[in-house]
């Protein structure tokens, strides 16, 4: 009895430690699954090479998303081999000079070959170099949050060519202004802006295949406007008005206002074109004062005016008798000016966007070439064939310079030699006249006329008519 006794704490006590051993190590072995569990969704079995970036940085997808990590590094790697290449060529060089080192001090090169040895062989390949890192862009970390955001543009980091990288840069308007397109910056596009508005996109393309597609007019143009441009095709059926009347004759239609059932107005605060009158303050949009009023547009290129910045058609006309045939008005408009110069045998083409009003339909309802496109969008047409490029209302001085010298090449680039340059009512503020007019006259245009007068206290217009010199080959 008393050995039972004895032995009795020791089996309880042998008992306790058996059971503790068993769950610690069930403890050890959940411990254990957890990490196995934790290691395989970060890719360590699978060579992910995203681990450290899971387990040590403790950053989140947020990283990743929108920042192309590889064109990082392979924009790091061309600098490296560029540094490399400097490097070997620089000690081809020297070995160079340690074979002749008989005759290295009877050489006689001169200051000239010294420069253009530095220049070629060590300045340019240093500067590339050097380039190429300065424009790497990091996302911008937000001190207010634990993840990363991302402000740069997307595939920023795919290109190293500088030009390639300043085309696609979003252009942020001067002075905080809001821009025509109701935007604060435009896109240059090659088409990577899409990336910046997946879900637009998604929505845009999401449809049901030769059905009819959706009211959605407005999304596209936002998506255009945005730099997703040009849009994909899409294999659905565009939809009309119910009450789709045929247009006017060419002989009235060129100053008749269209009839309303002609234009699907679900997306504008207007739902006809008596409600877009300039005396209307809640029309829906703010440029072209007057543009819907026929009789006012009459008026416009033909009748002289008091300021000196109106040109008259018949006066431009006169510059090139019989040369003016075809041409491109790049404005906002409903085709008032494309109107007159076909009167005078001209075919002019017309960009529209819808801003708020069916400018576009408009255009093409009186019988006139509306050509839809963004200030994003290189102009689709081939090199030296336009006769004339007129603008008005859109090229202003809310646009930045570098777009703006973009957009001139543009025209230079399509406008025949000899053709003729309107810039019609240009307005910018006072102090940046000069800034402006440089951009203007560093083609070395012809100036046939030139006209700036006050717009206000410290506002002013500016009116050019210039022609594109030769530059034969």
């Amino acid at each position: 009895m008393g050995r039972f006794c004895f032995c009795f704490p020791k089996c309880r006590v042998a008992k306790i430690m058996a059971w503790l051993q068993i769950v610690l190590g069930g403890l050890v072995i959940l411990v254990s699954l957890a990490s196995l569990y934790k290691l395989y969704n970060a890719g360590f079995f699978l060579h992910n090479e995203d681990i450290c970036r899971h387990l040590y940085t403790g950053r989140t997808e947020s990283f990743s998303e929108g920042f192309d990590i590889r064109a990082l590094k392979d924009r790091v790697d061309e600098v490296l081999d560029q540094m490399s290449e400097l490097q070997q060529s620089l000690e081809r060089s020297v070995k160079q000079m340690d074979k002749a080192h008989q005759d290295l001090g009877k050489t006689t090169m001169s200051k000239l070959d010294h420069k253009r040895f530095l220049e070629q062989q060590v300045i340019k390949p240093l500067y590339s170099a050097h380039i190429a890192l300065r424009q790497i862009r990091f996302p911008n970390l937000d001190p207010n949050s634990s993840t990363i955001s991302i402000k740069e543009p997307p595939l920023i980091n795919a290109f190293i060519t500088e030009e390639i990288r300043k085309y696609i840069t979003p252009k942020e308007n001067r002075i905080g202004k809001m821009n025509i397109y109701g935007t604060k910056s435009v896109h240059n596009t090659i088409g990577h802006s899409c990336a910046l508005m997946k879900k637009e996109l998604e929505e845009y393309m999401d449809y049901d295949i030769g059905s009819y597609c959706k009211d959605d007019w407005n999304l596209a143009q936002k998506l255009m406007v945005g730099g997703c441009d040009p849009l994909p095709r899409r294999r659905c059926l565009t939809r009309a008005s119910k009450v789709y009347n045929k247009p006017f004759p060419i002989n009235d239609s060129l100053w008749r206002t269209p009839e309303d059932g002609n234009v699907r107005w679900n997306n504008y605060q207007c739902r006809n074109f008596a409600c877009l009158s300039s005396k209307n303050p809640k029309r829906g949009y703010s440029k072209c004062t007057g543009c819907f009023d026929m009789e006012k547009e009459k008026l416009k290129w033909v009748v002289n005016s008091s300021l000196p910045v109106d040109f008259l058609i018949r006066d431009v006309l006169a510059i090139k008798p019989g040369q003016l045939r075809i041409g491109l008005d790049f404005g906002i408009g409903t085709g008032s000016f494309a109107a007159r110069m076909r009167e005078q045998n001209v075919t002019i083409v017309s960009t529209s966007l819808n801003l708020g009003a069916p400018f576009s339909e408009t255009i093409a309802l009186r019988g006139l070439i509306p050509l839809y496109v963004t200030l994003n969008q290189r102009l689709p047409f081939f090199d030296n064939t336009m006769d004339l490029i007129h603008t008005t209302g859109l090229i202003d001085g809310w646009m930045d310079m570098l777009l703006l010298d973009f957009i001139l090449f543009d025209w230079d680039r399509i406008l025949r030699p000899g053709g003729l340059l309107w810039i019609d009512r240009f307005f910018c503020l006072r102090k940046d006249l000069d800034d402006y007019m440089y951009m203007l006259l560093q083609f070395r245009y012809k100036k046939h006329r030139w006209a700036v007068v006050p717009k206000s206290e410290s506002e002013v217009y500016l009116s050019a008519l210039m022609e594109k010199p030769p530059r034969a080959i």
